[in-house]
């Protein structure tokens, strides 16, 4: 679990890709501190385990679902990536609850600075739209934040908008992000809950009780 407050950017420096598959390497010095074998670390809001690890660097294998949902698709040496070590027992949850388990991927329609924020809008798919609400939390690359607006429910594009202060800017990959980016998302573990209950509820209800189920005659 993480929290989604970013420890540090760390860069790719290498990729080796398979026909499904890619191990990826990552410059991070302060995520691999005291990392081991098989421990988590979120690589622009995606979960992935330690496999082989530097002083510096951390080695993580990524399977073909992960990067056919992610932003890790087209990933290359070079590019900065947002990390955080996993939550330890026992910290202040700064952020919110952060899974690591993205729902798919966004594009950034919009940029409007303000005196001292940035308005950043994103493209919303349609599958994802009821579980984002305003002033709800909202993973962007692993980053916690907030949602200050969201579109029209009957509007044929969905979009949501967060504000950044200086520091998220600065701290993140956010900073550097332009019109038509993409980003990796991750909606509120609760409202995807929710959902479902919902949606299995609603089938229930639609579904006639079985009458004289289990009945014989004698």
């Amino acid at each position: 679990m993480f929290t989604g407050i970013i420890e540090e950017i760390g860069e790719i420096t290498r990729v080796d890709r398979a026909a499904d598959a890619a191990r990826i390497t990552v410059r991070g010095p302060l995520a691999v501190t005291g990392a081991r074998h098989g421990d988590s670390i979120s690589v622009s809001g995606v979960c992935l385990t330690v496999v082989d690890q530097t002083a510096d660097s951390f080695t993580v294998d990524v399977m073909a679902q992960t990067l056919a949902m992610s932003t890790l698709d087209d990933v290359a040496p070079g590019r900065r990536v947002n990390l955080e070590r996993a939550a330890e027992v026992g910290d202040r949850l700064g952020g919110h609850i952060v899974q690591g388990h993205i729902d798919g991927t966004a594009e950034i329609l919009a940029l409007s600075d303000g005196s001292a924020w940035r308005v950043v809008r994103f493209s919303l798919a349609p599958a994802l739209a009821a579980l984002v609400t305003d002033k709800g939390s909202i993973a962007v690359d692993g980053i916690s934040l907030t949602v200050s607006a969201v579109s029209p429910a009957d509007e044929p594009q969905q979009w949501f908008d967060v504000s950044l202060i200086p520091e998220t800017l600065a701290a993140t990959t956010l900073g550097q992000k332009t019109v038509g980016d993409r980003v990796n998302i991750e909606t509120d573990i609760l409202a995807r809950h929710v959902e479902r209950m919902f949606a299995v509820r609603s089938a229930q209800d639609r579904t006639p009780a079985a009458s004289g189920a289990g009945r014989s005659d004698s």
